[in-house]
């Protein structure tokens, strides 16, 4: 079949057309961007500028933080100034370019964050080898192979999204460019392709899930018999980390690993793992971890202001 596109650009519907909800929505949004904006830059400094940086865990989360800011950008700035439109349009150079730039940085962040359940377990589980195995050179090269697994992934979507002929309705179910909608808009066949985009994005967020899980479960089968201290921090940690993947993993594999059908509630559940994960990894990963709250009150010792916000915070959490 010819591959015709008469779309020039989409019509994003959004979360609600109600002008309350939108006010309402648009604060709340407003609030959790500046937060993970904060939360994140957070991390980034008080990790460069400390010994910190000097730590597989931390030298990954470093990543994971910038990871974070990048995924968001890709769908807040446009939802935030959306919010205050009566009608939203996006240009379908922009929709591709979207949905390509928040599959690259949501790769990394998903292949990043099974890069730390890796190095919780050589720590835990192989502590007298984590030096050689978790050494820098290894580092970089498992952020550069997340990097590059995460741009295979989105170039795989965006081409088998990108050949599909637009001549009909323009009208998309959502507040950004996500590939089911999309499909759901093709003048043509689309089961074959859905196919495809299932084995793409659902079954590598399966994999890396129970990955994850498999990580996670031989750290706390290894930990049993240790003494009650190191018991209780290994759980600790680890505990923080199940959390973030939880937070990100359940709605993601519940969007992406059924067949390619669109429901009304996907945009709630597309909250999760676009608005509420990406705010909550500063969250769980600095204010509940002694490291990290040592590194901020040494970074930021002569801004007093910043440093008891932080510290009330985490009191608070």
């Amino acid at each position: 079949m010819e591959n015709i596109n008469n779309v020039t650009e989409f019509i994003l519907l959004g979360l609600s057309q109600n002008k309350t909800i939108k006010s309402l929505c648009f604060l709340l949004f407003l609030f959790c961007y500046i937060a993970i904006w904060m939360g994140n830059l957070l991390i980034i400094i008080s990790i460069t500028c400390s010994q910190l940086i000097g730590q597989p865990m931390y030298f990954f989360l470093n990543y994971l933080a910038f990871s974070d800011l990048c995924y968001t950008s890709t769908v807040r700035p446009k939802l935030l100034t959306d919010l205050l439109e009566e009608r939203t349009r996006i240009s379908y150079v922009s929709c591709m370019a979207q949905l390509f730039s928040m599959h690259v940085f949501g790769g990394v962040e998903i292949f990043i964050l099974t890069i730390m359940a890796y190095d919780r377990y050589v720590a835990i589980c192989k502590p007298l080898r984590y030096t050689v195995i978790m050494n820098r050179r290894r580092c970089y090269v498992l952020v550069f192979a997340c990097c590059t697994g995460a741009f295979l992934h989105s170039f795989m979507q965006c081409l088998l999204t990108i050949n599909l002929p637009f001549c009909g309705p323009n009208e998309i179910d959502h507040y950004f460019c996500n590939v089911y909608p999309l499909l759901k808009l093709a003048c043509t066949d689309t089961y074959s392709v859905g196919i495809l985009v299932v084995a793409n994005s659902g079954m590598m967020g399966l994999v890396n899930f129970v990955v994850l899980m498999l990580s996670y479960f031989l750290i706390l089968y290894t930990v049993r018999v240790y003494p009650a201290k190191s018991h209780s921090k290994a759980l600790s940690t680890c505990s923080s980390h199940i959390s973030v993947v939880v937070i990100l993993f359940v709605p993601v594999l519940y969007v992406y690993i059924r067949p390619a059908v669109t429901f009304p509630e996907d945009k709630v559940f597309a909250l999760f793992f676009t608005i509420i994960a990406p705010m909550f990894n500063p969250l769980i990963y600095t204010l509940r971890n002694l490291e990290m709250k040592n590194a901020m009150r040494k970074v930021f010792k002569q801004s007093n202001t910043i440093y008891i916000i932080v510290m009330k915070l985490s009191i608070v959490l």
